[in-house]
């Protein structure tokens, strides 16, 4: 059975009028776990607040300092020019790291094989010291840092398939030999040019503009598959970013739910050689809303082994 963490304080994190960040996308992920059936697989939990000590594993604590002291109780800030924070953003936060460490507990206890935290506000652009791209804290840079800190499993690999390059947690672990960071992104797109070159502990894809899923899949076949097959880890998590989807206007990517779920479970068959199966998603981007539903399922499904054959 699989995990799905989240919060109804998630879904009261205002980016603004009109913002494509909205509290719907958990609504339209719920919605389509419950009409596509899925949902009887699963088990629901609350995600607890993450505490500035937990938050500051992956951060730096004069940051996470500011972060809660500015927290507005009315109106609303502006962390970075795109990140909005609203009274109820904080707790949000909090919540959404929270999901993520209470995902790897769950894992790593042998509860459940895998998990999904259905979060917001999205993580991966938040460096340790400076909000970025809707993200306020970087939520699966924070999990990581939690799992190994557990001392359970001595490495772990994180795969971002955001159409957006995942440059906050990539700057968080770049210098952490106990993680494989991967992360595949449309060239040109918000975050790419903060890519590092690879290295054995860093595997960087930029995929040319306007790609097809057949460019994602020929770029994990050939480029990030081998990778985590060679550095064996013990734990993957996702940063599950789905606005490359063809509906999706944050990108000229056209990918679509087969190809979510054949990279998912190309992974999965990987978890299962080295990690005994162990794998924690962690929502990032998707805005066109049934998009992003059907899109969370067919991942989630690939994840629990239905689909485990090629994909078309």
């Amino acid at each position: 059975m699989l995990a799905i963490i989240s919060h109804p304080d998630c879904l009261l994190h205002d980016a603004g009028a009109g913002h494509p960040e909205c509290p719907e996308r958990i609504s339209a992920i719920n919605d389509q776990l419950l009409s596509s059936g899925f949902d009887v697989f699963c088990r629901h939990y609350d995600a607890p607040l993450a505490s500035q000590k937990q938050i500051g594993l992956a951060h730096d604590p004069n940051y996470v300092a500011a972060v809660f002291s500015a927290a507005p109780t009315i109106g609303a800030i502006m962390l970075d020019p795109d990140t909005r924070m609203s009274a109820h953003s904080l707790a949000a936060a909090q919540r959404a790291a929270g999901a993520v460490i209470h995902a790897v507990d769950l894992v790593l206890s042998g509860a459940h094989s895998a998990a999904f935290c259905n979060v917001r506000p999205p993580g991966h652009h938040a460096t340790a010291d400076q909000a970025m791209g809707f993200c306020i804290f970087n939520n699966v840079a924070i999990g990581a840092a939690h799992a190994l800190a557990t001392g359970k499993i001595s490495r772990l690999a994180i795969v971002d398939f955001d159409i957006h390059h995942g440059n906050g947690t990539e700057a968080i672990v770049n210098n952490d030999a106990r993680i494989l960071f991967c992360s595949s992104f449309e060239s040109d797109n918000y975050a790419s040019w903060f890519a590092k070159e690879n290295n054995a502990r860093r595997i960087n894809v930029s995929l040319p503009g306007m790609p097809t899923g057949a460019d994602l899949r020929q770029a994990f076949a050939s480029k990030v598959l081998s990778a985590l097959n060679q550095f064996a880890p013990e734990l993957i998590i996702l940063s599950a970013g789905f606005d490359g989807h063809c509906d999706d206007e944050l990108s000229r990517a056209c990918f679509r739910e087969a190809d979510f779920a054949w990279i998912t479970a190309r992974i999965k068959e990987i978890a299962d050689r080295h990690a005994g199966g162990r794998m924690i998603s962690v929502l990032e981007g998707g805005y066109a809303l049934h998009a992003l539903g059907r899109s969370v399922v067919a991942h989630l499904r690939a994840l629990m082994g239905e689909h485990a054959g090629d994909m078309t």
